[in-house]
Formats: C-alpha cells, sequence, structure tokens
C-alpha cells in the first residue's frame, strides 16, 4: 500500500514489513501504541505496522502518540484512517485512553544534542516523566509487550580497548557534564523500565539504538550523518570541528524498525539489546572521507576547524563504540543495509524531500 510520496521511504517500509524473522501473527489483532510517532523511527514504524496489517491481513490498529497534529496528518496522509487513530499528547502528562491497547512502542524523547545542553532539566523530565507515565498506561493496560527505544549513549565512555562493547559493558559518564542530561536520562529510565517489570510485571523490553540514519531525515538535520549528506547535494565542504577520531556503528532504518519489532514480539522482559550494524563500525573523519570518494563529482573536501570547547556544542566525548549484537541477532534479527547504500538512499531521500 502507499504510504509515502517519497520513493526511498516507501520501499524501506515495504521492506521492513516483508521481514520474515518478525513473529508478524503476534500482532493479528492486537492494538499498538507508538509514541514518537512523527519522529525519525516512530514514524516508520507505524508506517511499517500498516503496511505490514495490509498485506498480510493482520487487522491491526495503530494508535500514533504525537505532538503535532498537523505535522502527523501530513506525513500518515496515506494512511488508512480505519487501521490508524492519531493521539494527541504530550508525553510528560499522564495517559487517558479507553480503548484497549497491546503493545507499546515508546520513542518519544528530546533527541537534539544541542538541546541536551541548551534545556538539559527538560531533557531530563521529559525522559523519565514521559517513561513513567508509559509505564504507568501499560501498567493499567496489561500489555503483552513493551519496547522502550534507549542509546548507545547509555554506555558512557569505554575502554577504547575493547573490540566491542556488549549489553553488559558499560564505560564512565560524567554527571557533571550538562551533555550527560541525555545519557544519565537514559540510564536512569532503564533502570525505571526494570523496575516496573520486577515490581508490576510490565512486560518491557530495551532496545538500544546507535545512530539511525535514512529517509525521513529532515534536509536540515543536524546530525553529522545529514550535514556530510548535505555537503555532498551542495557541493560543499564537510567541515569537522573535532579531529573526527570517534568511531561507531550506524543502523538502516528499515533495519531499526524490524530491530525494534524482534525486541519487542521476541525479547525477554526486563533486557536489553543492542540494535546495530555490526560491520559499519567507522570514525568520523574516515565516514567524510568514504563519501568524498564515493562521490567525486561534489568537488567536497575535508576540512578542519577545530572547536575550543566542543562540549558547548552539545558534541559527545570521544568514544570507540562498537556494538556487539549477538544478543539480538539470537532473536533472528538481522540487518541488511551496509553503510554505503545506507548513504546513497539517504542522500537520494534527501535529494527528493529538498
Amino acid at each position: 500500500m502507499k504510504l509515502s510520496d517519497n520513493r526511498i521511504m516507501q520501499e524501506d517500509v515495504e521492506r521492513a514489513s516483508a521481514a520474515e524473522f518478525i513473529d508478524w501473527e503476534k500482532l493479528r489483532g492486537s492494538t499498538v501504541l507508538v509514541t514518537g510517532a512523527t519522529g525519525l523511527i516512530g514514524g516508520q514504524v507505524v508506517m511499517t505496522l500498516l503496511n505490514a496489517s495490509a498485506e498480510k491481513d493482520l487487522d491491526m490498529k495503530v494508535i500514533a502518540a504525537v505532538r503535532n497534529k498537523e505535522k502527523a496528518e501530513k506525513l500518515f496522509k496515506y494512511a488508512d484512517k480505519a487501521a490508524l487513530e492519531l493521539l494527541v499528547q504530550d508525553v510528560t502528562s499522564p495517559y487517558s485512553y479507553e480503548g484497549d491497547i497491546d503493545y507499546i512502542i515508546h520513542g518519544a524523547s528530546i533527541t537534539s544534542s544541542k538541546a541536551f545542553v541548551d534545556y538539559p532539566v527538560e531533557t531530563i523530565f521529559t525522559a523519565i516523566n514521559g517513561t513513567k507515565n508509559l509505564l504507568e498506561l501499560a501498567k493499567e493496560k496489561k500489555v503483552e509487550g513493551m519496547v522502550y527505544l534507549s542509546s548507545l549513549e547509555v554506555y558512557g565512555v569505554v575502554d577504547f580497548s575493547l573490540p566491542s562493547v556488549d549489553e553488559k559493558t558499560f564505560g564512565s559518564i560524567d554527571p557533571m557534564s550538562v551533555r550527560s542530561s541525555y545519557s544519565e536520562g537514559k540510564r536512569i529510565v532503564e533502570t525505571l523500565c526494570t523496575s516496573y517489570a520486577h515490581e508490576y510485571g510490565v512486560p518491557v523490553k530495551v532496545a538500544r539504538l546507535c545512530q539511525s540514519m535514512g529517509a525521513g531525515v529532515g534536509y536540515n538535520d543536524g546530525r553529522v550523518f545529514a550535514q556530510f549528506a548535505r555537503a555532498v547535494i551542495e557541493g560543499t565542504d564537510i567541515v569537522l570541528m573535532t579531529d573526527g577520531s570517534t568511531e561507531r556503528n550506524y543502523c538502516y532504518i528499515s533495519d531499526a524498525v524490524t530491530g525494534i519489532l524482534t525486541v519487542l514480539l521476541k525479547g525477554e522482559t526486563a533486557q536489553a539489546y543492542n540494535v546495530a550494524n555490526k560491520d559499519t563500525l567507522i570514525s568520523i573523519r574516515d565516514m567524510a572521507q568514504m563519501l568524498i570518494d564515493n562521490y567525486p563529482e561534489s568537488g567536497t573536501r575535508l576540512v578542519f576547524n577545530i572547536a575550543e570547547d566542543v562540549t558547548k556544542l552539545g558534541y559527545n566525548p570521544k568514544v570507540k563504540m562498537n556494538l556487539a549484537t549477538a544478543k539480538t541477532e539470537a532473536l533472528g534479527w538481522q540487518p541488511n543495509v551496509g553503510l554505503k547504500e545506507m548513504f546513497d538512499r539517504l542522500i537520494e531521500s534527501m535529494k527528493i524531500d529538498r
């Protein structure tokens, strides 16, 4: 079914909803609430569920919890109105919903690095109070499953010599750094999820996502990969304000969506699962050079303009983070899109939406 005018996004939704390792039958006749539904990941989770329901005749109902109704109506303009319900709701306010809810995918969060340093209090309490409200709703509705979308940032700065970072390996986070509002907020919320699981029996799991890219990334998105893609499109230089030595994994949006659904339906309660493409480990500097090499016609060059204090820009501390994904892959999940294809599809999508 058509869900987007963006060809790349439409293909991604169809790819995700065709994933054979997802136990789609568990969702038959169910009602799924998705928070943060107009965000990059939440939006494609909603579309994937709607497409899968239509293609497989699953008779699902999807509730998209959003703050901006107009934005949601534009994003989901092709959605079957009988299958999709918009719930205009501030995540920091308690939820009141009369109908049944079988599953919750909680992705509402402040995600802008600059907001972490400009609005650290709001960053923390949006995470804590928002998740508390969803956990209370999950408890009230006696849901069959819930997944909280966390981040690789909960690991902090780990030992650079470690070949990989599994779900039990943690480094340090400086609580006196204002940038820690995001990472410490995610940490306490994971503990809150586990606490609700143990005390109230809420079947909540945690998906720790690396940076995810793909169709749906706004043209003016401030994240590094979007800045790089925009430079290639416009033929401008890539300007790094650090030495670019930070290394981490990435995940394509359709793979992130199938990872989230796998954790929701097959993951164990009160367990965390890394969602990343383990084959994409690369430094910021090398990623920039890869794009320059792959798109020579852009004329893009790599330029360094090292900032005196990157913390004021909301940048992460320097890390080497190779997420281990064996635990998630043991559930049957496999990412399919490599780094070059990620950027090819991201760039094409951004050109369409430009």
